[in-house]
């Protein structure tokens, strides 16, 4: 069955995930940043974050709990999250590409509104993709089965001419299981391969 969808995850595939640096620009060491690090991004209290149910100060409520000796730096580090995404200059290109090639370009994404507000980048490739899911919206987050039903029904698409491409094997494992086609994103170049491989042309 021909792909008419290509579905893109958001972080560290069509943007740059890059908490060290975003704490590395707050004034942190090295160790502190490994820290704070071991404390938020790492632990599946970041997902609260994108779940969208709890407001900044429960969530870094979260992150204290995993190493109060540091609650003040936590504070600090997360009262702002402008900086922790970066651009790609690849992804508008590779958006437009595709929709001129006659693919509807769609985002599925486990995002918090705490970083999309601050970070207006964003809508620059949010304007321009057909639409999408962002979980905090919807308080559902991936590899939950009910984003993927949720995005099919929203858009009513049929699971086996969608592409979804994700950093995070458990989502795109999800994803296939799910019924989707599914690309685990490395780099650039390997996706499009993989695209082409699948007979997305662009």
């Amino acid at each position: 069955m021909a792909i008419s969808t290509v579905i893109f995850d958001i972080g560290n595939v069509l943007v740059d995930f890059c908490w060290e640096d975003f704490l590395r620009d707050k004034g942190f060491d090295e160790e502190m940043v490994q820290r704070i690090g071991d404390a938020s991004t790492r632990t599946e209290a970041w997902n609260e974050f994108d779940r969208g149910v709890l407001d900044s100060k429960g969530i870094v409520d979260g992150f204290v709990k995993n190493d109060p000796s540091i609650e003040k730096e936590l504070r600090m580090a997360f009262s702002d999250l402008t900086g922790l995404l970066r651009k790609r200059e690849r992804t508008m290109p590779w958006i437009k590409a595709l929709k001129k090639a006659g693919y509807k370009v769609l985002v599925l994404s486990n995002f918090s509104k705490q970083a999309l507000e601050p970070n207006k980048f964003m809508n620059e490739f949010l304007d321009e993709v057909d639409g999408g899911i962002l979980s905090y919206k919807y308080k559902i987050i991936k590899p939950d089965r009910a984003i993927f039903e949720l995005i099919t029904d929203k858009y009513d698409l049929v699971p086996e001419q969608c592409v979804f491409i994700d950093d995070t094997v458990r989502n795109i494992t999800a994803a296939k299981k799910f019924g989707m086609n599914g690309i685990v994103y490395n780099s650039y170049e390997q996706v499009e391969s993989e695209l082409q491989a699948l007979g997305v042309n662009y």
